[in-house]
């Protein structure tokens, strides 16, 4: 058996290990406010997101990949296949190996950030500094800043507005049963067009912006009403627990999005660098995409619910509990500011974080009942870490990088 063929195999293996450590970190914190706002329990929160996390990759995952992920290092280092083979390999190792070490810390980092971070390295060690687009690893840097600060700026305001028109008053309940529908349709009108608006799936139904922007909005007030009527019915002759009770049910239609968006996103974390070693070891040439085959898909959608299912409780810990106390309403305004922050900054085309503004949107729900009630020891040491993932990744990538060239 030619060594190309032993390299595939020791490629899914690390793609494998790779979407593990995308499962355990990257979607645990995502789904930690609904844990941890007890809107469901672990193993709820972990069965819906290995249900929705396959269908999102296998779905709605992009069937195309950049052979150098974000543009971070020239697309000269690819004139040598056997040295683009070894590269992405220590890539994904490096980033594996930094994410898995983060998961057993129970901190939330970004693994995409890991990616970018070890492909650095891997574009310093084969080409040398100029190789790499300093331009777009600062843009990366850019959002440390831009990803949380945004976040927590809409989950503070949302919940202000919770607090407000809803929590304040006498009859809250009531309240939140009127006022579902703008919640409601809010929050389908950002799902749609997070997957409608200049997405994979978009551009294959051939829908314009002006065409996801009126399906969106249209889904959106079916949905609020539909929802609204609904909540109605159940609640109708039976006991209720206030507002938080509406808004159980609201978070958990937002962790379900949360759960499909990364599945279809963050498996090219994964499966980028191993549709590259496909296509190499299949063609024995590469370009500056390469296509991703559905198996591959599915193979790290697998991968993503092995790791949330395993490992997922140490991050979801962290983020669902210590850096402060989640209600419901609490929880969906972490999850709205995150699932906005992430669309509006990916179509902008700044860079962007699911991790950073998943943390930036519990820390601005804490600060909107006062600076007392943030952890800042949890979160400056999450701070460090994110901090450390592209230098960290890149050293990884590099160490990988001359092993494997004196192996292979």
């Amino acid at each position: 058996m030619p060594q190309e063929f032993y390299v595939l195999i020791f490629g899914y293996i690390v793609g494998f290990y790779m979407a593990w450590n995308i499962g355990a970190n990257d979607v645990a914190n995502s789904m930690a406010p609904v844990v941890g706002a007890k809107a469901v329990t672990i193993r709820q929160a972990v069965f819906i997101a290995v249900i929705l996390n396959i269908l999102g990759a296998v779905f709605i995952g992009s069937h195309v990949t950049n052979t150098i992920r974000k543009g971070i290092v020239s697309t000269d280092i690819l004139t040598d296949p056997h040295q683009v083979l070894i590269g992405a390999l220590s890539a994904m190792l490096a980033a594996s190996l930094w994410v898995n070490f983060a998961t057993w810390k129970s901190l939330p980092v970004s693994t995409t950030h890991s990616i970018v971070g070890a492909m650095t390295g891997f574009g310093i060690i084969a080409g040398g500094f100029s190789i790499v687009n300093w331009t777009k690893l600062a843009a990366v840097v850019m959002s440390w800043i831009i990803s949380p600060i945004f976040s927590l700026v809409v989950s503070y305001l949302l919940f202000k507005i919770i607090l407000k028109l809803i929590l304040s008053k006498e009859n809250a309940f009531v309240w939140s049963l009127k006022l579902s529908p703008f919640f409601i349709g809010t929050t389908v009108f950002i799902v749609v067009l997070s997957f409608l608006f200049k997405t994979p799936l978009g551009k294959n139904l051939c829908i314009k912006a002006s065409d996801a922007l009126i399906m969106a909005f249209i889904m959106a007030s079916f949905f609020g009403f539909t929802g609204m009527n609904l909540l109605k019915r159940f609640f109708k002759g039976s006991k209720h627990d206030g507002a938080e009770e509406v808004f159980r049910f609201i978070q958990i239609g937002t962790a379900c999005y949360v759960a499909l968006a990364q599945g279809a996103n963050d498996v090219a974390n994964a499966i980028g660098p191993l549709a590259v070693i496909y296509s190499l070891v299949k063609t024995g040439s590469i370009g500056a995409t390469v296509p991703v085959p559905i198996f591959l898909l599915l193979f790290g959608g697998i991968g993503i619910a092995c790791g949330i299912s395993m490992a997922g409780h140490r991050v979801m810990e962290t983020m669902g509990k210590k850096i402060t106390t989640l209600s419901n309403t609490r929880g969906f305004s972490v999850n709205f500011a995150t699932a906005t922050t992430v669309l509006l900054a990916s179509k902008m085309g700044l860079p962007v974080s699911t991790t950073h503004a998943a943390v930036g949107g519990v820390m601005g729900i804490g600060l909107a009942r006062g600076v007392e009630a943030v952890n800042f020891s949890i979160v400056f040491k999450i701070m460090l870490y994110w901090f450390l993932t592209v230098p960290a990744s890149a050293l990884i990538s590099m160490v990988i990088f001359k092993i494997l060239q004196f192996l292979l």
